[in-house]
């Protein structure tokens, strides 16, 4: 098979990309570009870095809503609300806490847009469009500031109960303009609860209008740019139409944090507030086992409140939070029992933070050191 001859092809990509752009198709001209990186990546490498270069660095990314400025957001026709949230400059309260498998994921979209040329070489596009699955509360959007943020780009976040509109004929129109207007932007879009417009077509409960949505959406995902980043989230992955999942390249799974990862987000959350967070934190993540990071900002938050109000100590209104009802009889055994077994607080003031008696304390961790003794004289002996 013979190689096409390289100076008509480039004839034919250039004539294509001058009709194009003549047109005023800002973003086609990007889409041809990106093909051209790629088709001559193998024989002409330096105009395909070149091409990717350009690429990467338009629009800048100091300000790049400012430069749409003539470009209005898009609004709702009923209520003439926007239908999106902008960030142009993400910032995170903290630093998030992410597992291990998600935190190399973002790591990696990271590292795409930051050295595309490798990529172009191989033949290959980042990653343009990425599912967040996972209960709520457990750093879904947190993960996209953080995305926007470490890659320089502002966040935009479709909301959705502004796209629903009272005219069910109109929310895909309103969908549509959203997507677009994005596609104008180098910039990080998020789909919240994206299962709200994106059901499953076989749900005979849903109505034709609803169904027609997801065909939207699928066509705007297939038509998304290479150079912005799509993400979605949904709390109930399980009504996601197939075709949806199949549109999104990566998909990360964030589960509820373990009792590490809350002890850090704890530490995180309280250190410039309370030197004695460290004890506190230990302790407290035992307490929220099984909860969310938002519920454990939530319940702190609370407790802060409250001790400023009362003019109480932390120390106090923390152990109040152990002792609260809603911690069955049986968890703060396990919590007193740990707690003295850590070293963390005596037997007496364990009983005065869970309500848990001493003997009981006791009887839990007497025997573990008589084993302790037992193993070390074995060993001596």
């Amino acid at each position: 098979m013979t190689q096409p001859n390289k100076n008509t092809s480039i004839e034919a990509d250039y004539l294509q990309l001058a009709r194009i752009a003549l047109s005023g198709r800002t973003q086609d001209v990007q889409v041809i570009l990106r093909r051209m990186a790629k088709r001559y990546a193998p024989i002409i490498p330096e105009l395909a870095d070149a091409l990717t270069t350009l690429l990467h660095e338009l629009p800048t990314p100091t300000s790049p809503l400012r430069q749409q400025a003539d470009v209005p957001l898009p609004v709702d026709l009923d209520t003439r609300l926007h239908l999106l949230r902008v960030e142009t400059q993400p910032v995170l309260d903290h630093e998030p806490i992410f597992a291990p498998g998600v935190k190399t994921a973002l790591a990696q979209i990271v590292e795409e847009r930051r050295h595309p040329q490798k990529l172009v070489r191989a033949g290959l596009d980042p990653t343009r469009a990425a599912l967040f699955l996972g209960p709520p509360g457990v750093g879904k959007t947190m993960a996209a500031r953080w995305l926007a943020r470490e890659l320089g780009r502002p966040l935009l976040i479709l909301d959705l109960a502004a796209v629903m509109s009272s005219l069910l004929g109109r929310t895909g129109t309103n969908l549509r303009h959203v997507l677009e207007y994005a596609k104008t932007i180098d910039c990080v879009l998020l789909l919240d609860e994206v299962d709200a417009i994106a059901k499953r077509r076989d749900d005979h409960s849903e109505i034709g209008e609803l169904k027609r949505l997801v065909t939207v959406l699928i066509q705007q995902i297939d038509d998304w740019p290479a150079s912005g980043l799509l993400l979605a989230a949904t709390n109930h992955p399980d009504l996601l139409d197939p075709a949806i999942w199949r549109r999104f390249e990566l998909h990360m799974e964030f589960p509820l944090p373990d009792e590490v990862a809350i002890t850090r987000f704890i530490d995180g959350m309280l250190a410039p507030h309370f030197p004695a967070v460290q004890m506190w934190s230990n302790l407290l993540a035992l307490t929220f086992a099984g909860r969310s990071f938002s519920d454990v900002e939530r319940d702190l938050s609370v407790s802060r409140r409250g001790a400023v109000l009362e003019d109480i100590s932390l120390d106090e209104q923390f152990g109040r939070l152990l002792t609260n009802a809603n911690v069955a009889k049986r968890s703060r055994i396990r919590i007193a029992t740990a707690i003295v077994e850590q070293g963390l607080v005596s037997q007496r003031k364990a009983t005065e933070l869970t309500g848990v008696s001493r003997d009981t304390i006791r009887r839990r961790t007497t025997p573990k050191k008589k084993k302790a003794k037992q193993r070390n004289g074995r060993d001596t002996s």
